[in-house]
């Protein structure tokens, strides 16, 4: 886990309403959640995922072939 440098903005009566990060902390964050994947990307995890779930061996290649 890391912590995340920010700065939050307060509105008048104290309520916190936006938070500021530094732009390397926002692309991190971005890439551990997959949002820099373009949608062909995500896809193709989407099918793999339904392969493992659905126990579809032949869809992968083994370790030893890598």
């Amino acid at each position: 886990m890391f912590s995340i440098p920010k700065k939050v903005v307060y509105d008048e009566s104290g309520k916190p309403v936006e938070v500021i990060l530094p732009w390397e902390v926002f692309q991190e964050i971005e890439e551990i959640l997959g949002l820099d994947l373009d949608e062909e990307v995500r896809e193709v995890l989407r099918e793999a995922r339904r392969d493992r779930e659905a126990g579809n061996a032949e869809a992968y290649i083994p370790l030893e072939e890598i």
